[in-house]
């Protein structure tokens, strides 16, 4: 199974005819049967805001929600970074929150993006398995990593063999890369239900120069049919390895996303069942 979705359901003109507003969440599911919802990661929302969500899409749509800032450490480079306890609570307070989606089998993953600082050390390596205990088995879990020292080639083999153990999936990344910067495109299984592909675009320039514009430019880019195609074709060798493969479209500074993700779709000839009817404006 194919699925294909995009960051956030929002920021979308596309999907409503080029329209200068904000896209409904029953209007985005007209279209794709999934969503990346980042609201969570910078405060998670109370139980009434995920029943608020589900009450606004069909009954087999499914959310990827990212994982809270403290749960992926983040705050470690702020003026008070949490404590053990702080950090415990976070994991409580979310799994608590996510219970609807779960027991509406809506969740489709949770989303840990580590910071480029959470490197790879043992540290780090034992709070993978942390993560997976604190949110026991029945949560499924994808891992992105933005700090290289994961996926060199020495031992990318390895942390893949290890986060198959722990039934997490590890992000398969399209982003700007150099030597000491960025993660590169590898197409691997870590999990036999589900893989995670997440574009974030080739905006080079916009993703290494943090200025002050970095945030509104770094996932300025559309991909062309060449690139769509190329993707097309590991997705196509990827669903021979697990459940589903989920393609998720960020590069979205200037709104290209939609475009991007539906292309893909006809590139693939792929038809998502049960969608919410298409509103259509008859005045």
């Amino acid at each position: 199974m194919i699925t294909i979705g995009l960051t956030t359901w929002s920021d979308h003109p596309d999907l409503i005819n080029g329209e200068q507003r904000k896209v409904k969440l029953n209007e985005y599911t007209g279209y794709f049967p999934t969503v990346e919802v980042d609201n969570p990661f910078y405060g998670i929302p109370r139980i009434s805001t995920v029943q608020k969500w589900q009450h606004q899409v069909p009954k087999e749509f499914q959310f990827i929600i990212k994982a809270n800032k403290l749960m992926t450490k983040h705050d470690l480079k702020s003026m008070l970074p949490a404590d053990n306890q702080q950090r415990y609570q976070a994991f409580l307070d979310f799994k608590s929150a996510m219970q609807p989606l779960i027991d509406g089998n809506q969740l489709k993953t949770v989303l840990f993006q580590f910071p480029p600082y959470f490197q790879r050390s043992n540290d780090n390596i034992n709070y993978l398995m942390k993560i997976r205990q604190l949110l026991g088995n029945q949560i499924p879990i994808t891992v992105e990593f933005r700090n290289p020292s994961w996926t060199d080639n020495a031992v990318y083999e390895d942390v893949a063999n290890y986060l198959k153990r722990l039934n997490i999936t590890l992000s398969i990344i399209d982003e700007p890369h150099n030597v000491n910067n960025g993660i590169q495109f590898k197409p691997i299984v870590t999990n036999s239900k589900l893989v995670v592909l997440r574009l974030h675009g080739r905006n080079e320039e916009g993703w290494f120069n943090q200025d002050k514009d970095w945030r509104s430019q770094r996932t300025l880019y559309r991909y062309d049919d060449k690139e769509l195609n190329q993707f097309a074709n590991v997705v196509k060798q990827l669903e021979k390895k697990t459940h589903e493969v989920c393609i998720i479209f960020n590069n979205n500074s200037g709104k290209d996303a939609a475009a991007n993700a539906l292309r893909l779709q006809e590139l693939l000839k792929l038809h998502f069942n049960n969608l919410a009817p298409k509103q259509l404006d008859l005045f």
